[in-house]
């Protein structure tokens, strides 16, 4: 009787509907894949409330990107975003950070180190930079580390040109897609110094490597493939042939692939194709319709964010369970995507 009168009480402060919505929203994961115009702002948020953003996207267009990562922000509920995972220093993904840090605010700044290409404008973009982070928390990872998110295990795979030393566990066997990609040139910008991480929740495993080149990722998964496999893949380097190789790509083995592309940037035919094709993918998602690729190498229009060039930011969400089941949702739209998650005996 005690207990039915007090639920009675509570469904008439606030409804018991909310209650149990609340509830089951506390135990997934969600991804807002922010659209910056080709550039990268991806933010995650645990069932803790605790947040990780992947890069700002650009500076300027009177804050452009910063109002759209804070608006992703609010809508999951967030007054600050506690860590802002930069992955390299050039303009589409570092250049947003003085803007946002006017905006929200930022708990720890995470990064590979100094700058290391040899460029006017990653030099400026990475003063830029540093003034900001100077006044917060900053942490320089290298492969093997991690941060303390609860709920959430975040492992650094790359950074700084240098990647893990060994096999994550359950991983290390020989890749049998070596050798499927002609050798690749060596790379001496800040794409090849990208900090990419592997994230974990529950069964889910999240891998983003930033705009790593293709050499580095053939160091990463040749001949043994250090990495496993991974549920969701956000596409490396907007989708542009310099990245996603094959003994990358296909070795990853992702059930669903997001392209953070622009109308103008990324979304070449053939790394779109290399992810298109990878075994066992069910979709590919994108954040723009690729203008100068054809219709054949974009996805269906239900998957892409923005279909034209003029762009209203439309967004990419994830919800993610524990179990592995992931639900994709295009904000252009409403159309909506169950994954159901794989079961092994």
């Amino acid at each position: 009787m005690r207990r039915r009168l007090m639920r009675a009480v509570i469904c008439a402060w606030i409804g018991c509907g909310l209650v149990l919505s609340a509830s089951a929203k506390q135990k997934s994961l969600q991804i807002y894949f922010v659209d910056v115009e080709g550039g990268q702002a991806t933010l995650f948020v645990t069932p803790a409330r605790q947040s990780l953003l992947i890069d700002t996207g650009w500076p300027g267009f009177n804050g452009r990107d910063a109002d759209r990562i804070v608006a992703a922000a609010k809508q999951a509920g967030l007054k600050q975003i506690d860590y802002v995972l930069i992955t390299h220093y050039h303009r589409d993904h570092v250049g947003g950070v003085p803007q946002l840090a006017d905006r929200i605010k930022i708990g720890t700044f995470v990064d590979h180190g100094p700058n290391l290409e040899d460029s006017d404008v990653t030099r400026e973009d990475f003063a830029a930079y540093q003034k900001v982070a100077a006044k917060a928390k900053r942490i320089m990872v290298r492969p093997g580390n991690g941060l303390p998110l609860k709920g959430l295990t975040v492992e650094v795979l790359t950074a700084g040109g240098e990647h893990i030393s060994g096999p994550l566990p359950a991983a290390g066997t020989a890749n049998q897609f070596c050798g499927s990609d002609p050798a690749p040139p060596d790379d001496p910008s800040e794409n090849a110094r990208s900090v990419g991480v592997l994230i974990t929740f529950g069964k889910l495993r999240i891998i983003d490597l930033g705009d790593l080149t293709k050499k580095k990722e053939l160091e990463l998964m040749c001949p043994d493939n250090m990495v496993g496999t991974a549920d969701l893949l956000v596409v490396s380097h907007h989708g542009f042939d310099q990245s996603s190789s094959k003994a990358l790509v296909w070795a990853l083995h992702p059930r669903v692939a997001i392209m953070d592309n622009g109308a103008h940037k990324g979304g070449s035919p053939a790394a779109w194709q290399t992810v298109h094709d990878s075994p066992g993918l069910e979709d590919l998602w994108q954040l723009h319709y690729a203008a100068d690729s054809d219709k054949k190498h974009n996805a269906a229009d239900d998957l892409i964010a923005n279909l034209n060039e003029a762009t209203d930011g439309n967004y990419i969400k994830v919800t993610a369970e524990p179990d592995g089941t992931m639900t994709v949702v295009n904000s252009r739209n409403g159309y909506k995507k169950t994954y159901a998650a794989i079961i092994t005996p």
